[in-house]
């Protein structure tokens, strides 16, 4: 498909640059089959779905994966976005024309890294030096990476280090935050507990990827970044027995659905998993693992508009971006959240 018609125009002011408090508080636009689009809130979440249901959330944690440092005279900034082993990882690296492989970066609070080998997609390794873990390494040095559309707009501060991160938060790795869960709260998950709501976790470590512009004209030619998942053969068999007893599966956020749409049968049965994704989700797909999606607000052309389009209908998603745009919506990672259900 062409991948103009995933175009739309969205005013700068629609960008939200702070989450709102407190975090259910967000609003929600309800698409449900055919019917009337419904205006509600995230907290409102427990008398959308039914007893039965499943929320599907990720458990990644973000790292601070930005880092600024130089090569001699050179200014070379760097966003972490793949892990390789315990010492190595690719990396987008703003100024890349000015390393060589071979070359040392000075990054701060005394961490340094070695440059590698280029990669397809442009990124490059990085082999850190010393024994500490990287992780260790970040933290001292390295600052939460915020989207471009936000940081491009101000300052990363010492808010978004928790602003930034899941109540789900627990496996070290992503570099951007499966932000459809951004929105939920303890007092949320008691009240989704109470309405019979299950929930179950899955991890997909996000990577800088999920922020490259689709530069292709048609979807074909588009290639897909690669992320790390795994789902457990526990969580596997009570999402299928779930589904069996007649709840739905709802991905709390497009990595949760991307993971889980990676580990189904052609039957659509949910298998164990553990390695990397590539899949591209367009108009076209046949769904195989879900029933619905709870998400923020996409960018224009992007991946995850072509995903959520495949799910409801190019013409249905437009419509429903359009109505957001009129009623004041707040777009993207800390913006307000739609919830998807293909079938009323």
């Amino acid at each position: 498909m062409r991948v103009d018609l995933f175009d739309f125009d969205l005013p700068p002011e629609r960008i939200a640059l702070r989450p709102v408090r407190p975090r259910d508080a967000a609003r929600m636009l309800v698409a449900a089959g055919d019917a009337p689009l419904r205006d509600a809130h995230v907290r409102d979440l427990p008398a959308l779905l039914r007893a039965g249901d499943v929320l599907v959330f990720n458990d990644t944690r973000v790292i601070p994966a930005q880092l600024e440092g130089a090569r001699g005279q050179a200014r070379i900034g760097a966003t972490l976005h793949k892990r390789l082993d315990l010492r190595r990882w690719q990396a987008f690296v703003r100024n890349a024309k000015r390393l060589k492989e071979g070359d040392e970066i000075a990054f701060p609070a005394g961490v340094t890294a070695t440059a590698e080998a280029r990669h397809e997609d442009g990124s490059i390794t990085l082999a850190f030096h010393g024994d500490e873990p990287v992780e260790v390494l970040l933290e001292r040095a390295g600052r939460m990476p915020l989207p471009p559309y936000i940081a491009g707009k101000r300052a990363t501060d010492e808010a978004d280090r928790s602003d930034y991160q899941t109540m789900f938060a627990a496996r070290d790795g992503a570099v951007a935050a499966p932000t459809a869960s951004l929105h939920f709260t303890p007092d949320l998950i008691a009240a989704l507990d109470a309405a019979g709501v299950g929930r179950e976790t899955l991890t997909l470590h996000v990577g800088a990827g999920t922020f490259l512009p689709v530069k292709a004209e048609d979807t074909a030619e588009h290639k897909m970044h690669a992320e790390w998942g795994r789902i457990d053969a526990d969580t596997a068999a009570r999402l299928n027995a779930a589904r069996a007893a007649g709840g739905r599966i709802i991905a709390a956020g497009t990595t949760a659905l991307r993971l889980l749409e990676s580990a189904a049968t052609p039957d659509g049965t949910i298998a164990p998993f553990e390695g990397d994704t590539a899949i591209f989700i367009t108009p076209g797909y046949r769904f195989r693992a879900i029933d619905g999606l709870m998400t923020n607000f996409h960018l224009p052309k992007s991946t995850l508009f072509m995903l959520v389009s495949a799910l409801m209908g190019l013409d249905r998603m437009q419509a429903v971006y359009a109505h957001a745009i009129g009623e004041g919506y707040r777009f993207y990672s800390y913006g307000d959240s739609s919830l998807l259900l293909p079938e009323s």
